[in-house]
């Protein structure tokens, strides 16, 4: 179905192409600082974000209290709140985001050719980033911190439910750029949360956005694809499955299954349906349902999952399809590898895939033949997270195929020219 978006206003449309001109003078001022400069800005942001962290937890607390009052579920709630642990989490993530070696200027490949010309693949900036994301507050300043360590700026605009908290982080970020004679509107935050502003995003900001990521539900992310007139690196949902093959070690698949689907219920990397063996699922099944039970999650299977687990609820064609974001879990018996993958390419969304098994042949089929951004053997789904893969943090996981898939760290923020040196060549 076609979205239709409003007309936008033409004052909300000057404030938004302001923005844009501002955001990109500050990339390319950005773009231009050598990488201790830009090392320093995040050092500083990390103090700020701890400096302030009183002011960022009450407005935490207020956007907490209008979530509750308007009903949102416990998923949503867990994926808005902050605590000084969680507010600790942040900063240190943008440490470690700092850490993390610089990726502009970073020769790619480099050869010569006959004519003597001597050809580099150097990487750039993608210039300005327009981050379109919902309720949860940490994605202000990963996303920010991740921009300035690729050399761009960032145009974020979260949701409603966050914009206190946002808010308050972005002050601080953008306090810290201030103190160290950074461009400040290297990092700016939309201050209405009226759609309209997406609207003008997606149309590009008079072309001085240069890329958009959205991250957040269906709705958001459909809208995005379906719209925007500038590149988009997104995906829509986190439909992960966790396979638990017959060659899988029985302590292994209860450990692993648990962690993938309960550790963060609310994550995009949480196991959503678990596959497993008709072989040995008469005996592992109830072991993995009953750590599953205790923890809380309620259990849906198909046909022959009920008659081993004959309390369970009947799984529809629905939950096969559905990313519960919730201590929810759907369950299907397959007869062997072959089946399994049969399922996964009916119904993985293409984000995060997981084999439990202690046969390596079977584990190299599965990483071979699944086509997701993220394949995993002998480990949880939970892994699906930019700081788990070393890149300090990320501003989502990518389905697609172009520019960038997986995790989206600073590295693939970037793009790149060729430097092309000669010493008086001419094209006969």
């Amino acid at each position: 179905m076609t979205v239709h978006t409003p007309p936008p206003s033409p004052e909300l449309a000057d404030i938004m192409i302001g923005m844009g001109h501002r955001a990109r003078a500050a990339s390319k001022a950005m773009g231009l600082l050598t990488a201790p400069d830009r090392t320093r800005a995040l050092v500083a942001i990390a103090a700020a974000i701890r400096a302030a962290a009183p002011e960022i937890l009450a407005a935490n607390a207020e956007d907490m209290a209008n979530a509750r009052a308007k009903g949102l579920s416990g998923a949503m709630l867990d994926r808005l709140a902050l605590d000084e642990k969680r507010l600790e989490g942040i900063a240190a993530g943008v440490e470690t985001v700092a850490a993390l070696p610089d990726p502009i200027g970073r020769e790619l490949a480099r050869w010569t050719r006959p004519n003597g010309l001597d050809i580099a693949r150097i990487a750039v900036p993608l210039g300005v980033i327009g981050i379109i994301y919902e309720s949860r507050p940490n994605v202000t300043v990963d996303a920010g911190v991740l921009c300035l360590r690729s050399g761009n700026a960032a145009i974020l605009r979260g949701g409603s439910e966050s914009a206190r908290t946002s808010h308050a982080l972005a002050d601080a970020m953008r306090g810290a750029l201030k103190n160290e004679e950074m461009p400040v509107d290297a990092i700016q935050l939309v201050a209405t949360t009226d759609r309209e502003a997406v609207g003008h995003m997606l149309a590009g900001l008079d072309g001085t956005l240069d890329v958009i990521v959205p991250r957040g539900g269906r709705s958001l992310v459909e809208r995005v694809q379906a719209e925007a007139r500038v590149p988009v690196i997104g995906h829509l949902e986190g439909l992960c499955h966790t396979y638990v093959h017959s060659a899988a070690d029985p302590v292994k698949a209860v450990e692993i299954t648990l962690n993938a689907k309960m550790r963060r219920t609310g994550v995009c990397g949480s196991t959503e349906t678990l596959l497993i063996d008709a072989s040995v699922a008469p005996s592992l099944l109830p072991q993995i349902a009953a750590a599953l039970t205790a923890a809380g999650c309620e259990l849906r299977g198909d046909t022959r999952a009920r008659e081993i687990l004959a309390d369970i609820k009947p799984a529809t064609e629905e939950d096969w399809a559905t990313e519960y974001l919730d201590a929810i879990l759907a369950i299907a018996v397959v007869d062997d590898l072959d089946d399994a993958l049969a399922h996964l390419a009916r119904w993985s969304s293409g984000h995060t895939d997981a084999i439990i098994t202690e046969d390596q042949t079977a584990a190299d089929t599965f990483i071979a033949q699944v086509d997701s951004a993220i394949v995993l053997h002998n480990a949880s789904t939970q892994f699906a997270d930019g700081g788990e893969f070393g890149f300090g943090a990320e501003i989502g996981i990518a389905t697609g195929r172009i520019h960038a898939r997986g995790p989206v760290g600073a590295e693939q923020l970037t793009t790149y020219k060729y430097a092309v040196r000669g010493t008086g060549q001419v094209r006969p």
